[in-house]
């Protein structure tokens, strides 16, 4: 089974309610944790114009 993705542990924590943890804490992601998640990302898909 593949590991879940930074952005999906983002989210499930907020459903769950809780706070995240301050930028710098111990745990928190750095910011190379989320430009190596920005290259996994997946595309948005364009919208149909009508």
């Amino acid at each position: 089974m593949a590991k879940r993705g930074l952005y999906a542990n983002i989210h499930a924590k907020r459903k769950r309610g809780e706070k995240m943890r301050k930028k710098g804490a111990k745990g928190a992601p750095s910011e190379k944790d989320f430009k190596k998640a920005a290259k996994t990302a997946k595309k948005r898909k364009a919208k149909k114009k009508s």
